[in-house]
């Protein structure tokens, strides 16, 4: 087992299939099938369930899986100490939850990337849980989640505080009328999602008529066409209400209260491009 097979297989385990993960490493299909079936043969396990569907991790393949995604972050991470002693290099990859990644991510990487061109990132968004979980298995170097965070893994420095808001179609005011109406929501696993949920319960409101969207720019879209209210950090939605897109309705403590922080794997070395963003944001955080 060398670093090339478990490139080979944690591709087929992104991409859940040979197909898939044949064109991403631009290799012949053959080669990656024969490659996956001697790393099997030698750990003496099946490492995939296989259907017609595609390729689904076993429990050896999981296991095998959090190994695989460490030791190629740590060969990366070496390959770019040995190369240390100017500015930053090599790869950087970064998760954010949604309503962080355009109004904050975005412009701060357009800033570090100025000051640092030879890094080269790559970002993902999701839910909090997710990405944590990301960072922990090392397919991540950090990312921007919803807080506080405490675990034993991760370091969490908090960035910035935020306030979640009820929006609603332009000239509606009345909380009681709007948290009847639908709600359109991020996809279960969004934190501030269920934060939202504890509040509606506080209002003797169930959740029966949910809305689930993918994107931000859907959900407010959603919203000004009359299809629903939802319940978003104001930073996120500021803009469409100064545009009169949608109406913004302040919610009461504790549930208007949002903490955004980022996190990143605890008790390694790290790479310069991580080590200088975080630097960057403890600028921000102080």
């Amino acid at each position: 087992m060398d670093a090339g097979d478990l490139k080979i297989f944690q591709a087929v385990a992104r991409e859940g299939s040979i197909t898939k993960a044949a064109i991403v490493l631009n290799y012949v299909q053959s080669n990656v099938t024969t490659r996956i079936r001697q790393l099997e043969a030698q750990l003496q396990v099946p490492l995939f369930y296989r259907s017609n569907r595609g390729m689904i991790l076993t429990p050896a393949g999981e296991n095998l899986l959090g190994y695989a995604n460490r030791i190629l972050q740590l060969l990366d991470e070496a390959e770019q100490v040995a190369q240390e002693g100017g500015p930053p290099t090599g790869k950087l990859r970064l998760g954010s939850i949604e309503t962080a990644a355009s109004h904050f991510l975005t412009p701060l990487l357009a800033e570090y990337c100025a000051c640092y061109p030879k890094v080269h990132y790559s970002l993902v968004t999701g839910g909090t849980h997710e990405l944590n979980q990301k960072v922990i298995e090392h397919e991540l170097h950090g990312a921007l989640v919803y807080g506080p965070v405490e675990h034993e893994k991760l370091n969490y420095m908090k960035i910035y505080d935020d306030e979640m808001v009820l929006i609603a179609k332009p000239g509606e005011h009345d909380i009681s009328v709007l948290l009847r109406r639908p709600m359109l929501f991020f996809e279960v696993g969004c934190s501030h999602r269920t934060q939202a949920e504890d509040f509606l319960k506080t209002r003797g409101i169930q959740l029966l008529n949910v809305m689930e969207y993918g994107t931000l720019d859907t959900i407010i879209h959603g919203v000004t066409a009359g299809l629903g209210v939802s319940l978003l950090p104001r930073s996120t939605v500021v803009q469409a209400a100064s545009r009169g897109e949608v109406e913004l309705v302040s919610l009461s403590d504790p549930y208007s209260r949002l903490e955004v922080g980022f996190v990143y794997a605890r008790g390694e070395h790290g790479s310069s491009a991580l080590h200088a963003l975080v630097e960057i944001m403890t600028v921000l955080e102080s």
